[in-house]
């Protein structure tokens, strides 16, 4: 086991659970759009790395598009599984260099600081919360009302 995967483990475990679903939700939306942004800020000078974002922000907006809870489109995936999505996610984000061929680029230096705070907001966000539970009710109700209201 890496320094890294150890040091994600630790903050995953032991940090307090102050991330609602709602604020996860607002996280993963930014993360999305950091990350198709360096895609486009990366497309000329470093195409692999403008590749590997390109897929991790589609990725990252896909997944939230998907994910049941208050800012999720489709509402397919349950916020539980989202989470552990996002902790694979964030072991896989410092191998993506290599993968690619970036590695020792300031571009490969994002994905390994992504793999750190992508666990750090994973270990904050309080997956299996009444609260969050209750926040995907209530979205799911809203949903419910509005297609009511438009039929």
């Amino acid at each position: 086991m890496s320094i890294q995967s150890t040091a994600q483990k630790q903050l995953e475990s032991r940090l307090p659970k102050v991330i609602d679903a709602r604020t996860h939700g607002i996280i993963d939306y930014c993360h999305a759009a950091f990350f198709l942004g360096m895609a486009w800020f990366c497309r000329k000078s470093n195409r692999p790395a403008a590749l590997a974002s390109l897929i991790t922000g589609s990725f990252i907006l896909a997944e939230s598009l998907l994910t049941d809870y208050p800012l999720g489109a489709f509402k397919v995936i349950p916020f539980g599984t989202h989470g552990r999505m996002d902790t694979g996610f964030a072991a896989s984000s410092p191998i993506m260099p290599r993968l690619f061929g970036f590695g020792g680029t300031p571009a490969a230096r994002v994905f390994q600081g992504n793999g750190l705070m992508e666990a750090a907001v994973v270990g904050m966000t309080d997956f299996s919360s009444e609260r969050a539970h209750a926040e995907s009710g209530r979205a799911h109700t809203q949903v419910e009302r509005a297609h009511a209201e438009a039929a």
